[in-house]
């Protein structure tokens, strides 16, 4: 949290300097948007990752296999898999949310 407001805190002092004003709201609303955008790029890896461990771990105690190379070997492909998938699809995301954030540099900068 103290990172967020040296983060209000120096813009306010950069733009007092300009004679403009950034607000703390502005400032919040792109935290939001990036910890947003994370959430939405990370979420259906870490989901694979988790389920893929959790159905080997499953495997592993009906069959009473207890290899630690069974576990990381699956989840491994299986995150691989899911990142080329959706590979296009994080691209978009990530375009979608730098193109925003450029347009809105435009506004800062007058």
């Amino acid at each position: 949290m103290a990172g967020i407001w040296s983060l209000i805190q120096w813009f306010q002092v950069f733009n007092k300097l300009k004679g403009e004003v950034v607000t703390t709201e502005f400032v919040i609303y792109w935290g939001q948007q990036t910890v947003k955008t994370a959430i939405m790029v990370t979420a259906p890896i870490l989901a694979v990752g988790m389920i893929v461990g959790l159905l080997v771990g499953i495997f592993q105690s009906v069959t009473s296999i207890q290899e630690m190379t069974l576990t990381f070997i699956p989840k491994m492909a299986a995150v691989i898999l899911v990142i080329l998938f959706l590979m296009p699809w994080t691209l978009e995301v990530l375009t979608d949310f730098m193109h925003n954030m450029f347009s809105q540099m435009s506004l800062i900068s007058r």
